[in-house]
């Protein structure tokens, strides 16, 4: 049996292919393509036991298309690969694989799933409405910037009237009224193109039974419903809906070691953008406005223990294991007691 380990770049991938006393093979360099990697590994097609590729943005397209040939392809946890890496002196792409193929040969890796089309797609979508979100933000802030120092302030408005206030206060300044001209009106493509984004957003939750399952839980929107179904992708993975608090970074952090025994803050490991919709989600519910609920009971006797940050974090940990065990059992939020 043979080991392949793959170092993936944007143009190429450092390939390394090892024995089973880790002697090398060989070692070449060819186009990021699953047809080029496929065409490298040939000569060893049916001895071939894994080949690892340490997870990023390119892996789990290679990792599919490799899967789609035949051939053993799995996507490796980056932090351990990256733990294993760090003993070596120099790094290059040639010594990653290298690594890489080490680390598949001696079977020292946690593999990461690789999320289908459809997640991906969906994620896609999330990723570009926040893109024009963050856009939108920072033209309205250099906006404000611009009119500062001739002493005119936007204060404080709404989205949907922060155009008609600009041009209220540049409406006696024929200089500035045209310099702002062509900013606005950028602004207001970017904010048509974010509400055709959030429609679709609207549309793909309307359409997927799981993600309109999940809404149904307090805090939980279109955006946020859709975040978690993209990230868990296949619940069938967590045998424990526990599980997903950690897999989404939400458990803290412990250091063990002889009489020490620490716990800290949240791992923070697995998906920001997951955890930060869960984290809004919380807020939400912990609004006085929000109909009350045995979870947000339980959370409330926590923030008056321990403080309204740490009951967030717990909450948005409890929502992530609801969610998970609603999607598998197939069953809409409870207010009940059962719920929490």
């Amino acid at each position: 049996m043979v080991y392949v380990g793959l170092d993936v770049s944007l143009n190429s991938v450092a390939v390394c292919v090892i024995d089973r006393e880790g002697q090398i093979l060989k070692e070449a360099s060819v186009a990021s393509e699953a047809s080029a990697i496929s065409q490298c590994l040939q000569p060893w097609r049916d001895r071939i036991a894994k080949i690892g590729l340490e997870a990023g943005p390119m892996s789990e397209w290679l990792t599919a298309g490799l899967a789609e040939l035949g051939f053993p392809a799995i996507s490796l946890e980056a932090r351990q690969v990256k733990a294993a890496l760090s003993a070596m002196p120099v790094k290059t792409d040639r010594n990653d694989a290298r690594g890489i193929a080490q680390v598949v040969r001696a079977g020292w890796y946690k593999v990461v799933h690789v999320k289908s089309i459809g997640s991906q797609h969906a994620r896609t979508l999330v990723a570009a409405r926040k893109h024009l979100i963050r856009s939108i933000a920072a033209s309205e802030q250099t906006l404000r910037g611009l009119l500062r120092p001739f002493g005119l302030k936007v204060g404080i408005v709404s989205r949907a009237g922060f155009a008609s206030r600009v041009r209220e206060l540049v409406g006696n300044n024929a200089i500035l009224a045209e310099v702002m001209a062509p900013l606005l009106a950028a602004r207001d493509a970017l904010m048509q193109e974010y509400q055709r984004l959030h429609r679709l957003v609207v549309q793909a939750v309307r359409n997927d039974p799981v993600c309109r399952l999940l809404t149904t839980m307090p805090g939980i929107g279109p955006v946020s419903a859709l975040t978690f179904r993209a990230t868990i992708d296949a619940p069938e993975r967590f045998a424990r809906s526990r599980s997903v608090g950690a897999y989404l970074g939400l458990t803290p952090r412990r250091y063990q070691s002889g009489e020490i025994d620490r716990t800290g803050r949240i791992t923070k490991v697995g998906d920001g953008e997951t955890r930060t919709a869960l984290f809004e989600a919380a807020n939400v519910i912990l609004r006085p406005s929000t109909r009350w609920s045995p979870m947000k009971a339980w959370a409330v006797r926590i923030a008056q223990r321990q403080g309204s940050k740490r009951a967030k974090v717990a909450l948005a940990r409890k929502m992530a294991v609801v969610l998970h065990s609603m999607w598998r059992s197939g069953t809409e939020f409870r207010w009940t007691a059962t719920a929490a």
